[in-house]
């Protein structure tokens, strides 16, 4: 099982392909933000790696962040913890001002994945 390390939080042992939104939210007990659903339409997921960063991201992820000209982050509803990460999550619900968190992510990527080079 892949090891993820969440600055400030801990280490936490995930189930492999476990989507990293839900992942920060079930596991390592995060108030992550994703306000779309983890569609990959708002950016509210964003995450910084500090180590492991995956070497692909979806065609939904590319677009979503050059259309909002954001760089240096990752979206964590585009990414499966399939190897060991280490994340600093960087967009919470507390001080967000949102009422919460935003809708449950579903279990599997959305939309279908399309995978690229990052």
């Amino acid at each position: 099982m892949p090891k993820l390390t969440v600055e400030g939080a801990g280490e936490y042992e995930i189930p492999a392909g476990k989507r990293l939104v839900l992942a920060l939210e079930q596991d390592a007990g995060v108030d992550q933000l994703h306000a779309c659903g983890g569609q990959a339409r708002c950016t509210t997921c964003r995450v910084e790696f500090v180590a492991g960063e995956p070497d692909q991201m979806t065609v939904a992820e590319r677009n979503v962040l050059a259309a909002k000209g954001v760089s240096g982050v990752r979206l964590s509803c585009q990414i499966a913890c399939d190897h060991d990460m280490t994340v600093r999550v960087i967009s919470r619900l507390a001080g967000s001002g949102r009422k919460d968190a935003g809708h449950p992510p579903a279990v599997q990527i959305e939309p279908a994945p399309e995978w690229v080079k990052k």
